[in-house]
This record gives structure tokens, sequence and C-alpha cells, in this order.
């Protein structure tokens, strides 16, 4: 049977109940700075190959990787460090020529069934290519023949004879666009012989992919 209780001893009863429910609340309340399993730490080495520990990153050191800790000490996580734009760049590049790439093989796999096929186009572009390098011959050798003749005019003229009268307006022209477009086309046919270097070049380089990406795909 519960005896009554008296209003000092009720007083106090409440007063340890509130105070009990206080604690309580702000306990629940409370955001705990870690949990046995939560990260509370980082970890990272200076410029001198120091390691350090704490509850954050000095600003200097955010470039950097860094460990996170848990209660226990174990690396439960790892933070990149921050890259530069010529980082980031680079790995752009990176990615671009990979998918470069993957489509490059998926181009060769797809087109060609054998190494003979990529050696009969290649001796198609390479016949098409020695075509074109031997009009452009003939057409400089013409070039250089008319620029002949013309000098050979120009020498009745000022200033290559003295005393004559002033070269013709209409031949000093000739000369000059002869002499511009024999430049032209010698630079021309330079430029046909390195892109037949080049083309020789990418279809070997095609025939050993071929050869490595067939290789993988029959395994």
């Amino acid at each position: 049977m519960l005896r009554p209780v008296g209003r000092p001893a009720l007083k106090l009863l409440l007063a340890c109940v509130i105070v009990t429910i206080g604690a309580v609340q702000g306990a629940a309340g409370q955001t705990p700075k870690s949990s046995s399993k939560g990260p509370i730490a980082y970890r990272w080495v200076d410029e001198q190959g120091v390691v350090h520990y704490g509850d954050h990153i000095p600003p200097q050191y955010a470039m950097q990787d860094r460990a996170v800790l848990n209660g226990q000490g174990v690396e439960v996580g790892h933070l990149d460090a921050q890259k530069t734009p010529e980082q980031l760049a680079a790995e752009a590049r990176e990615r671009a020529a990979l998918i470069r790439q993957r489509q490059h093989d998926a181009f060769l796999i797809t087109t060609y069934t054998s190494v003979k096929d990529i050696e009969s186009l290649r001796d198609v572009r390479l016949e098409q290519l020695r075509g074109q390098r031997a009009a452009a011959e003939q057409y400089l050798e013409s070039l250089h023949a008319r620029l002949a003749t013309l000098e050979t005019r120009a020498l009745n003229f000022q200033p290559y004879k003295v005393g004559a009268r002033r070269m013709p307006d209409d031949l000093a022209e000739n000369l000059v666009r002869t002499v511009n477009e024999v430049d032209t086309q010698g630079r021309d046919l330079t430029a046909k012989s390195e892109q037949e270097s080049a083309l020789r070049e990418q279809f070997q380089a095609d025939i050993e992919r071929y050869k490595a990406l067939h290789t993988i795909h029959s395994q």
C-alpha cells in the first residue's frame, strides 16, 4: 500500500524528474562529435614528409591526398588531392584519346574481315597519292619551263641590261606570279610526299592493331 508523499518530498521528486528529463533531452538533441565507426579525423603529409592528424584539413594542404579515419584510427576513406586546371585538362585529353581509340578499334573490327582488306585499301590510297604526286611534278616542271622563258625575256630589260628600257608591267607581273606559283607547288609536292609516308605508317599501325584486336576477340 502506497503511503501519501508530503509536499516537500513531492517537490524534491519532481525536481529530480525534471533534471533527469532535461539531461535525456539534451543528450538526445546533441550531435555527437563522432561515433565509434564514423570519421573523426584526417591524416595528411606535409611538404617535409611528416604525417599529421586532425579533425580538419589546413587550407595549405587541401590540394593534397588525405585519409579519413574512424574512431579506432583505421582508414575508412580517402580524399583525392584537388587537381589543378592543367591536370584536369590533361585528364580530359586522355579521356578524349581513349574514346577516339575505342571508336577506331570498333571501326577496324566492323569494317575489315582480314588483314588483306586493310592492305588492299592501303594500296588503293597509295596509288591515288602517287597519281596526284605525278601530276604535281608534271605541273611543277611546266612552271619551271615557263619561268625560264620569262627570265630570258627579262634579261633584255632593266635592271638586267644597262641602257635598256624598263621591263613591261605584264612581264614583271608574270615573273612574280610564276615564282610564287613555283614556291607554292613545291611546298605542295613536299606535303604530298609526307602524306604518303604518313599514310603508310597509319595503315601499318592499323594492321598491327587489327591483329591485336583479332587475337583478343578470338580468345
